[in-house]
This record gives C-alpha cells, structure tokens and sequence, in this order.
C-alpha cells in the first residue's frame, strides 16, 4: 500500500477489521460489552472512531443490558448518538425480544417457565409505565397470543374484566397467564393487584378458563402470586 492510501485510510480501520475477526472467531464472549456496542455502531456511524462512544454509553448507562433497556429519546439526546444511531441500538434489543418470544411461542409456556420469565423481564422490566398483559393458551397449554391489554401510569393499569373474558373467548382459550411491572422496582402485590386478580379468576371460572399465574415483573425481579399462595 502507498504512503498516500495509509494516509487516506482511517486510523480507526484496522481496529474495526480486527473487532468484526474477533466476533467472527469467538463470538460475543470474546468481546466486552463496549466491543459489542461498537460492532453494533459500525454499521449506524460508518466513518467515526466510535470506541470512545461505546465506552461513554456504558459508563452512563452502566452495562451492555443498561444501554439496549435505555429509551430511545435518552439515547437520542445522548452527546454523539444521533437519532439513526439510537434506532440501530433498539433495533438489536427488539430483534433480542423476538427472539426471545419465538422460543417460547406455540409450545407449552408451563414446560418453559424460566423463557418465559426471562422473555417478561426482558420486555417489561424497564418500563417506565405499567403495562398489563396476556399471555393466552390452548388446551395444551400452549401460547397462542401475548397482548398487551392496557397502559397506566407509573403505579396504576386500569384492567377490564369483560374485555379479557370477550378477547378470550374471541381467541378459543382455555387458560391465561397475567403478567404486569412495577416500574418502582419492587414486585410485591399491592391489595389491588390481588382484588384484580380474583375478580378476573371469579368472571372467567363460569366460562372454563383458568388462571395459571399472575406473574409481577420488575427491574429487580418478579412475584408469582400463585406461588405466594394468592391464586
């Protein structure tokens, strides 16, 4: 090569050609989670040195986990992302948690318990509003529809007891699972959850669905209710 191609080239080219060797040979375990973050930033900033960027991310957000659970308007106001930039890094958190649905979608949820823990965690524990959802099954128990049923605030979900029981029926299902967050970080059932609970156990008994669980998911962790002796 010329001096003048060397001088032409971009000091930052070997160490992306060596990064992208790296992950080709070894995977994300031979990469630290800033490493990852840049491969991830390569294609999103293609003629930037963007280590010092990846570094400043987990410095801020804390690890890899924190930067992906970061809103998008957090990591478009952060000093060198641009908004192309922050889309690229929730799309590698979206592509995680469809993944993570796929694995647990159409097969029997209570086989799989821990996917289908980690796939809530994954999808739930972050927000910064309650969200309430549904995770519908067949007769063998299998998952055939996850919706979210209803938003609140940061503390309350209003949750409709004719509309789960219509939308369940709608579906032909034969069992539910609850799951809702607490974005406050503590999974501990308030009295309404539990009220809310039983009045849904209550309207759908007649019509022969059952309630599995209702699962609590926060940043911190998640309660079972049934496993609380609740249900």
């Amino acid at each position: 090569m010329s001096a003048e191609k060397q001088e032409q080239s971009p000091h930052y080219k070997g160490h992306r050609d060596r990064l992208r060797q790296r992950f080709i040979q070894g995977g994300a375990a031979a990469l630290a989670d800033y490493e990852l973050l840049e491969l991830v930033l390569f294609m999103a900033i293609p003629r930037r040195d963007v280590k010092p960027l990846a570094k400043a991310l987990i410095k801020e957000f804390g690890d890899y986990k924190g930067v992906l659970n970061a809103s998008h308007e957090k990591l478009a106001a952060f000093n060198g992302l641009s908004e192309t930039s922050a889309i690229a890094l929730k799309s590698v958190q979206a592509a995680a948690q469809r993944l993570m649905k796929c694995e647990v979608m159409n097969k029997p949820v209570l086989n799989s318990w821990a996917r289908l823990i980690d796939y809530c965690t994954a999808t739930m524990a972050h927000e910064k509003k309650e969200f309430f959802r549904i995770l519908f099954l067949n007769k063998k128990n299998e998952l055939i529809s996850d919706e979210i049923q209803g938003s609140g605030t940061i503390d309350h979900t209003p949750v409709y007891v004719r509309e789960v029981a219509a939308r369940s029926l709608e579906l032909g299902a034969t069992a539910l699972i609850l799951v809702h967050n607490h974005p406050s970080g503590d999974s501990t059932p308030s009295p309404e959850d539990i009220t809310m609970t039983r009045d849904i156990v209550h309207a759908l008994e007649p019509l022969g669905i059952v309630i599995h669980d209702h699962l609590i998911i926060s940043k911190n962790g998640h309660t079972s209710l049934r496993s609380q002796g609740i249900l």
